[in-house]
């Protein structure tokens, strides 16, 4: 962990040789230059390592861990974030860093390109977010930084967080131009962003692929003055058919890894080593890549309860009306998967609208039911999550569209009434609560299951480590 005063860095390395196997050596480094910069590629041997760093590395005790881990995020931060962003944060709530801000800020700042792999709700978003206004000058009518997302909805809540950091000082004595920050989103007014950006770039533009391209293939702007790109979600949009090609262009293409620093962030990053290979062989990133992986051990927050039922396929509608009156959530989530193409053709109402029907007819209760899916505009969408996000509680019945990124801090419960189809998708939807990463408040993921679904519920358990309890039908109903 960096500390302003003594520029001391908690080093956390992973020694491939003469180990067997991958072994993680944590040290304390003092170093003499300002910034240490060691290639994630190589293998050290720990002789090596000492021959080289010898009279800079101190054994980590336990007085050391202590302190490092008792740093602020101000901090942290202080040598490299101007004053009045430094007080933003602090007024947002923001004093206290979690883990993945713990490890990679210190690499950020540094200059490395990185890859932040850490669970749901760590605070990835906010750790990016430092990083971009540590390096880009308000004063320069340019775009300097360009975050890259899959939805429009997860574009519009990382557009508010940086725009309620970048908000002007209350102070009247502090002068500062204010920074600019620009969402450039599929369904929004792109002829009005196009205006924009020709007669004054802003600092900061959020933005979904499709929008984006279009906008460089049409010469709109360049990013000659990018010094820093984000890809969020990360996996999601490389295994996007739709998006991994004009990701591709965008890195390779547009603009060049040895002119930027580029950062990858996800929760989940299937493959991760070979991902790390293909970020430095396909020229995504600089050879100095590091992969901060905070709690490889437990993918998902330990705040978790996971849960399973298994009922008919015709009992399920009265089942999680059950689970609600019993549960009494503060505001939940019901995932539901998207209809199939069968489905459509055949003329069947998507599931979402049953949910909807039954739960509008036999609920009762007290929180608002929501409907939020792929195939509604992106003005209703919109108002879906402007109307959860008002405060209250809510039940959100919801595609997975809602799975990826979207901070709802309030969700207390999961109900996966669909069992997601894959692990990755299990991580992502499980995500949208436990989300308080200072909290120690249990939160609920139950999954309504059918007898032949219980094998990949466990395939689920294996590959994502966590275990799921039964709950006994006749205790329900």
């Amino acid at each position: 962990m960096a500390s302003s005063a003594s520029a001391t860095v908690l080093l956390s390395l992973t020694i491939t040789a003469p180990y067997p196997k991958p072994t993680t050596c944590r040290f304390l480094l003092q170093p003499r230059n300002r910034y240490l910069n060691l290639s994630s590629s190589a293998n050290f041997s720990t002789k090596a390592l000492f021959s080289s760093y010898n009279s800079n590395l101190v054994p980590l005790t336990k007085e050391l861990e202590t302190n490092c881990n008792s740093l602020t995020l101000r901090e942290i931060c202080q040598d490299h974030l101007p004053d009045h962003v430094l007080g933003r944060m602090e007024e947002l709530g923001y004093v206290m860093p979690t883990d993945v801000q713990r490890e990679a800020l210190p690499v950020l700042f540094s200059g490395n390109d990185c890859i932040l792999h850490a669970q749901t709700g760590s605070g990835k978003t906010l750790t990016y977010l430092l990083l971009i206004y540590s390096v880009i000058n308000p004063k320069r009518s340019a775009v300097q930084a360009l975050i890259v997302v899959p939805t429009r909805e997860l574009g519009m809540q990382v557009t508010k967080v940086a725009r309620m950091l970048a908000a002007k000082p209350m102070d009247p004595e502090v002068e500062q131009k204010s920074y600019t920050v620009m969402a450039l989103l599929d369904g929004g007014m792109l002829r009005r962003h196009k205006s924009w950006l020709k007669a004054e770039p802003p600092n900061i533009v959020v933005a979904t692929i499709g929008s984006l391209s279009q906008m460089l293939e049409k010469q709109i702007f360049k990013l000659d003055s990018m010094r820093i790109l984000v890809v969020d979600e990360v996996d999601f949009i490389f295994n996007s058919s739709k998006q991994v090609s004009s990701i591709r262009k965008l890195l390779t293409s547009y603009s060049s890894c040895n002119n930027r620093q580029t950062v990858f962030a996800s929760a989940s990053i299937p493959q991760h080593r070979r991902f790390l290979h293909d970020c430095i062989q396909q020229k995504w990133t600089k050879g100095d890549v590091v992969h901060v992986h905070v709690n490889p051990v437990k993918p998902m927050p330990s705040c978790l309860l996971h849960r399973f039922v298994i009922c008919g396929r015709k009992e399920k509608h009265r089942l999680l009306l059950s689970l609600l009156q019993s549960d009494l959530p503060e505001s939940g989530i019901i995932f539901v998967n998207e209809q199939s193409e069968k489905s459509k053709k055949a003329g069947k109402a998507p599931s979402t609208t049953l949910i909807i029907d039954f739960l509008k007819a036999s609920y009762g209760g007290s929180l608002e039911i929501i409907l939020l899916e792929d195939n509604m505009n992106f003005n209703s969408r919109a108002a879906s999550l402007s109307e959860v996000r008002q405060g209250g509680g809510h039940l959100l019945v919801s595609t997975d569209i809602a799975a990826r990124g979207i901070d709802l801090p309030e969700t207390t419960h999961i109900y996966n009434f669909d069992l997601p189809k894959t692990a990755i998708d299990y991580l992502h939807r499980a995500g949208r609560t436990g989300r308080k990463p200072f909290s120690d408040k249990k939160c609920t993921v139950t999954n309504i299951i059918l007898s032949e679904e219980r094998f990949v519920l466990q395939r689920y358990e294996n590959e994502l480590m966590f275990n799921c309890e039964e709950l006994i039908l006749e205790t329900l109903c």
